[in-house]
C-alpha cells in the first residue's frame, strides 16, 4: 500500500526547536551556513565545473564531506551498500515506468527518467531519478534506497533539483516527491520561497570552503561519524 505524506519544512526556525516535521533527527538553520560573509556567492560561482547536486545533500549531512571531495581529494571506495543502492534504483525505474501517477496525486503527466539537469545560474549540475511534467507544472521525484524517513540533506537535493527543472522546463516546480523504495512511502515536499534561499545559501557555503580551502566544522551529528567513508581522514573525529 503507497503512503503519501506531505511535509513542509522551515529553515528559518533556530536549530535547537523541535524538528519541523515527524521522524527529522537534523534540524538545521541558516545560522549554521557559514558562507565567509554577509554577502552570498554570486549564483555564477566562477568555478570551473558545476557543483553536483549531491554535494547539497553531503554537505547538510556534514560539510567535510565537500572539503574531502574538493580540496584535498582522497580515494573513494564504492561499498557493497552503495552498488546494492544503484541496483535497486534501477529495478525500482523499470518498475515504475509501467504504473500510474496515483501514488503522486496526480491523474496526469508525462515521465522522464534519469535527466540530466544543469543550471548555470545556480552553479549545479545533477542527474534526476524521475522528472513528471504536467500541463501547468513539473514535479522532480528522487527515489531513495533507505528505511528512514528522508531527511533535511534529502530535501534540500530535491528542492535543488525543482529550481533546475522549472528553467528546462520553463513552468514551475511547486512541490516534489521522495520516494522510500523499501517502505513503498511518498513524500511530498513543498517548494517555497524561504528553502529556495536556503539552497542558495548551502551552495554559497560549498564555494566558500573550495575557494578558502579552509576545513569546515564536522557535523554536530556524531553517530554520523561512525560509518563516514572519510572519517580516517578527520583529524578530531
Amino acid at each position: 500500500m503507497i503512503q503519501t505524506e506531505q511535509r513542509n519544512f522551515a529553515p528559518e526556525r533556530p536549530a535547537r526547536v523541535a524538528p519541523p516535521f515527524h521522524g527529522l533527527r537534523e534540524p538545521l538553520a541558516i545560522s549554521d551556513i557559514t558562507t565567509g560573509g554577509s554577502k552570498l556567492v554570486p549564483v555564477s560561482h566562477g568555478l570551473s565545473e558545476p557543483l553536483r547536486v549531491s554535494d547539497i545533500r553531503q554537505y547538510v549531512y556534514c560539510p567535510r564531506i565537500v572539503y574531502f571531495n574538493y580540496v584535498i581529494p582522497v580515494p573513494r571506495v564504492t561499498t557493497v551498500k552503495m552498488e546494492e543502492g544503484l541496483k535497486s534504483h534501477a529495478e525500482f525505474s523499470e518498475l515504475e515506468s509501467r504504473r500510474t501517477l496515483g501514488k503522486y496525486g496526480l491523474e496526469e503527466g508525462t515521465r522522464e527518467f534519469k535527466v540530466q539537469l544543469e543550471s548555470r545560474r545556480l552553479g549545479i549540475a545533477g542527474r534526476l531519478d524521475l522528472l513528471i511534467t504536467t500541463a501547468s507544472n513539473v514535479y522532480p521525484v528522487e527515489f531513495k534506497d533507505t528505511c528512514g524517513d528522508p531527511g533535511l540533506h534529502h530535501k534540500y537535493q530535491l528542492v535543488a533539483y525543482a529550481m533546475m527543472a522549472e528553467e528546462a522546463r520553463g513552468k514551475p516546480a511547486k512541490a516534489g516527491f521522495i520516494y522510500v523504495i523499501p517502505r513503498k512511502k511518498v513524500f511530498k515536499i513543498t517548494v517555497d520561497e524561504s528553502a529556495r534561499i536556503f539552497t542558495r545559501k548551502i551552495i554559497s557555503a560549498m564555494v566558500n570552503i573550495i575557494r578558502t580551502g579552509i576545513m569546515p566544522r564536522r557535523t554536530r551529528w556524531g553517530g554520523r561519524c561512525r560509518d563516514c567513508e572519510f572519517r580516517n581522514y578527520c583529524r578530531d573525529a
